[in-house]
């Protein structure tokens, strides 16, 4: 063999040996990766063929696949009662990706979970296509529907309902809404229309679920936390007199922290927590906060849940409460739910959850069970202690405080007649020209024995409605849920 030929048959060695290779590490070590990739379309293709799994309420699908003649695929997903659950399902599309629910239990609906491993490994034998799990959630179908028709249109509002004692997720829901079928159309056009017409929708984004992805000022629903701080440091208990100025200047700043002028605090210029929490007073929490500090207030905002990672299945982003660059004016702000204090929905929710449960945050969550298609159960998930926010002693004193509101303080139009509702209003400043507010009411009932964990809340609207609408919609949802 002359050197040349050497030379030529060494090269096409290599480039075989490089060949083979990289056919091997795209088969056996890169499959994942690609299979996941975004942009490869074919797996997405196989999926829409495929039947996939629904997700339940009331054993009832809000979202299935259903058969189709339209020439492109063998399914279609389909939404029922669409606006009520699309911040929840989201929804599968082949133009616009998937969101929500559909995306988190996108393992289980496709069938692509170990735990469907034996399914997958039957139909192949059998020659059946592989069928996804179906998911029930622990959505209530009644107070999900009250809560969503009870919210006017053309506000930004959400209403959650819990259950305190295992963190069962009842209802969830908001608006503004939209028609998820609409973004699940088989044509990509039809499809890219739809997703530009749904994202014109002020205060709508079909990629966030306002209840936990969201982020807003607290207003002085935060002082349920504020007073757990108080009450723990040992320096203030429901005796303590604490000054109660009609206004008072930030620490070292001319900028005045007042109280609500059209509320009843100037009539107790030294008052008690009783009254404080009850009228929402907001000078007291001045000296409060500079007199527990930093460290603690922080402690608390964080055994609460701020900062902290929470997937229910899906992502809560965290709420916020950073005290690295809080000088005493920026600690006093948070500790009245301004400033850089912000939260979702679902945090302030965790907070009424937490004094209802004697101090104990259950893991807020929103799957029941998991059926496979023979409709065995594979997966029931218990409930779970998410953290001890306060010890049960401090949970019964606010429990205790949480009353006034409702009885003769801020919350009083919320009452209803036979029912022990245990709440904190929040109203929180936004600024600017339109002197619009975030308003907020979460509370507990009944007191004795607390059923459900409820939390109301209206974005950038005015004082008048935003006091109103919340007190309104929180009794119509304690009227639904216990029948009154």
């Amino acid at each position: 063999m002359n050197q040349a030929i050497k030379r030529v048959w060494v090269a096409l060695t290599l480039l075989f040996v490089i060949c083979l290779g990289g056919l091997s590490y795209i088969q056996f070590f890169d499959a994942d990766q690609l299979t996941d990739n975004a942009l490869n379309k074919r797996q997405l293709y196989r999926e829409f063929d495929l039947p996939r799994g629904a997700i339940l309420v009331d054993g009832k699908p809000i979202a299935e696949s259903v058969p189709t003649d339209d020439g492109q695929f063998e399914y279609q997903r389909v939404y029922n009662d669409a606006e009520a659950y699309a911040h929840l399902t989201g929804y599968y599309s082949l133009a616009n990706g998937t969101t929500q629910l559909e995306s988190s239990l996108n393992d289980w609906l496709t069938g692509t979970s170990s735990d469907l491993l034996y399914d997958r490994l039957l139909a192949m034998f059998t020659g059946k296509k592989s069928e996804g799990a179906s998911v029930e959630l622990t959505i209530d179908g009644a107070p999900q529907k009250t809560a969503f028709n009870a919210i006017p249109d053309g506000v930004k509002a959400t209403i959650i309902v819990t259950d305190p004692k295992t963190g069962d997720i009842l209802a969830m829901a908001s608006k503004p809404s939209y028609d998820t079928n609409e973004l699940a159309v088989h044509s990509t056009s039809k499809a890219a229309q739809n997703l530009k017409k749904v994202s014109d929708i002020d205060g709508l984004s079909p990629y966030r679920n306002p209840a936990i992805n969201n982020l807003s000022f607290p207003g002085s629903s935060f002082k349920i936390l504020s007073t757990v701080a108080a009450l723990e440091s040992g320096k203030y208990d429901l005796d303590t007199v604490i000054n109660n100025p009609t206004s008072v200047n930030y620490p070292n700043s001319s900028t005045p922290m007042n109280n609500f002028g059209e509320g009843i605090c100037a009539r107790e210029p030294r008052a008690r927590l009783a009254f404080i929490f009850a009228q929402s007073c907001n000078t007291p929490f001045m000296e409060i906060s500079q007199t527990v500090g930093e460290e603690e207030f922080a402690d608390v905002a964080e055994r609460f849940g701020y900062g902290q990672q929470l997937s229910i299945p899906q992502n809560v982003v965290p709420s916020k409460f950073p005290t690295a660059e809080a000088d005493a004016a920026e600690l006093a702000r948070m500790a009245i739910g301004q400033g850089n204090n912000q939260v979702t929905p679902l945090q302030m929710n965790m907070a009424a959850m937490a004094i209802a449960n004697k101090g104990v945050i259950m893991k807020p969550n929103m799957i029941d069970k998991v059926i496979a298609p023979d409709l065995r159960v594979i997966e029931e998930p218990k409930p779970e202690k998410f953290s001890t926010a306060t010890s049960p002693e401090i949970a019964e004193q606010l429990a205790g405080l949480m009353e006034g509101p409702v009885k003769n303080g801020t919350a009083m139009n919320a009452a209803v007649p036979g029912v022990d509702f245990r709440a904190k209003t929040g109203t929180a400043q936004l600024g600017g020209e339109s002197n619009h507010v975030n308003s907020w009411m979460t509370g507990f009932a009944p007191a004795d024995d607390p059923q459900v964990a409820i939390t109301v809340t209206l974005q950038d609207v005015d004082y008048n409605t935003g006091h109103n609408t919340t007190g309104a919609l929180m009794k119509t949802m304690l009227k639904a849920v216990f029948n009154k």
